[in-house]
């Protein structure tokens, strides 16, 4: 019966995590000024690392979150998915403020623009910015 329990939350929580980290990548592309889905039609590498990092960032929140000894210990589904998504937005929003700093302190490119171009080097500096973040804030939660 564990097994099939097992089973049962590796299923839930991975739905989960594919629906939140397609949530978390749609917001991302809020503040970024190109469209994800054209930008990768067209082959941009730069918007593939952003992507990429948001979605390594998002999972590794996640994990933590499921992982934490409180979540194991005294939390139900209902309530481990609450908080799952909870880490998430708080993730998300953190990876949007660390976007927007790194674009407006750094004065020597703009991401923004770079992004746009399909710069690939500005793509694996928001990969860089996603995954750390994503990496503290599990560290947190743990």
């Amino acid at each position: 019966m564990d097994l099939l329990m097992d089973i049962l939350n590796v299923a839930i929580y991975s739905a989960i995590g594919i629906v939140l980290m397609l949530i978390g990548n749609f917001l991302i592309d809020l503040i970024v000024p190109c469209s994800f889905p054209e930008e990768v039609k067209k082959g941009n590498t730069a918007v593939g690392w952003l992507s990429a990092g948001s979605f390594i960032g998002i999972g590794t929140i996640l994990r933590a979150a499921i992982t934490s000894p409180s979540a194991e210990s005294t939390e139900g589904l209902l309530e481990g998915i609450g908080s799952s998504a909870l880490y998430f937005a708080v993730g998300v929003i953190f990876f949007m403020i660390g976007y927007i700093v790194v674009n407006i302190f750094n004065k020597q490119y703009n991401l923004n623009d770079e992004i746009g171009k399909g710069n690939p080097a500005a793509g694996i500096v928001v990969f860089g910015i996603f995954v750390g973040l994503g990496i503290v804030i599990s560290g947190v939660i743990a």
